[in-house]
């Protein structure tokens, strides 16, 4: 069987991920012990209905799929960046139901997002209430082997975080909006996605009497055991990055990642995506991907606009005028040239 491509974008699920060949000697990582990929149905809410339905039914260009591999095999970040409704987010679901690495684990970026935030959560308030009187002694050891379980009961690992885990397979891993953050944050991931590993001091700090610590991790209540509060991955995690083109990324940033640009599907590849998700199209279905193209030429649309229209005017009982009304109420433009006249 060819090794490339891995990620073909049109078949069912598959282990073609078993068929990577090694990593680049700077992309190599040990981490251990090995741990085994969960498979999406251990955990059934990791992804909406509507998330697992989108996976489904990705319609991936050819320059995607190139895209995609080249990630997986150079073991870099893909940045993908596009309109919104282009596909973005469920680029990463298609690519994690086919090659079956488990649910997606997914960050959602604001302007208050910091790194710390990815890869763990600490409560120091949850665990001093729960130590009581023992969070009153003097001592430090006995502070940290207080009665209240220790500091590993008040620790989860976020999205990031787990996916550096050292899986036997790649998790899938969607940090989604990075252009919303902070102008630190794709700096601060730097030395984290370069390294494929990071520590948690609070666990590092207690290592001399309690080297191993069972910790729960992002997406379900189960723990998985760290040593010496060190993290280092095995099998480098596929990381998908969405923007939506709102800002300039540093030169370091982008250096070390894979570039995919989507652009509003056009034509043919608008028609399957129709199909994929509401079956064949009928005549006014037809109709109005039509209308769709020749109006997306003057202003923004979503393609999640276009399959609401032919949604809701192929329900039974809605006379022409009707139709044709409510499509155009459907396909509103969200941005115009005339929009960007009046800043």
């Amino acid at each position: 069987m060819p090794l490339w491509p891995v990620y073909t974008g049109e078949s069912e699920p598959h282990d073609g991920i078993a068929d990577l060949p090694a990593p680049p000697p700077w992309r190599d990582f040990d981490g251990g012990p090995e741990l085994a990929t969960p498979a999406e149905s251990d955990d059934a809410s990791a992804a909406s209905p509507d998330r697992r339905h989108r996976a489904r039914t990705y319609q991936a260009t050819d320059r995607a799929v190139q895209l995609v591999n080249a990630a997986l095999y150079l073991r870099r970040p893909l940045l993908v960046t596009g309109p919104p409704g282009s596909g973005k987010s469920s680029l990463a679901y298609a690519v994690a139901r086919e090659l079956r690495l488990g649910p997606v684990l997914r960050w959602n970026i604001t302007s208050r997002t910091t790194l710390h935030d990815g890869l763990y959560q600490y409560d120091p308030l949850s665990r001093l209430y729960a130590a009581g009187p023992a969070a009153n002694r003097s001592a430090v050891p006995q502070r940290e082997v207080s009665a209240d379980g220790g500091i590993q009961d008040h620790l989860r690992l976020g999205p990031l975080g787990t996916a550096l885990l050292p899986y036997g397979r790649p998790r899938a891993l969607l940090i989604d909006e990075i252009d919303k953050s902070d102008l630190d944050l794709p700096n601060d991931l730097l030395n984290i996605l370069e390294e494929g590993e990071y520590e948690i001091p609070e666990l590092v700090r207690t290592a001399w009497h309690a080297p191993d610590a069972e910790v729960m991790i992002a997406g379900t209540d189960d723990r998985v055991a760290i040593s010496r509060g060190r993290i280092r991955c095995r099998a480098f995690p596929f990381v998908v990055l969405t923007s939506n083109g709102e800002r300039e990324f540093p030169p370091a940033f982008l250096r070390r990642c894979v570039r995919l640009e989507l652009h509003q599907p056009r034509d043919g590849h608008l028609e399957a995506i129709v199909s994929a998700h509401l079956g064949e199209p009928d005549a006014y279905a037809q109709e109005l991907i039509t209308r769709f193209l020749s109006r997306g030429t003057s202003g923004e649309l979503a393609t999640d606009q276009l399959l609401n229209a032919v949604y809701l005017t192929g329900v039974a009982g809605l006379e022409a005028t009707s139709r044709d009304d409510l499509a155009e109420q459907l396909m509103p433009y969200l941005s115009s040239p005339q929009d960007d006249d009046e800043f």
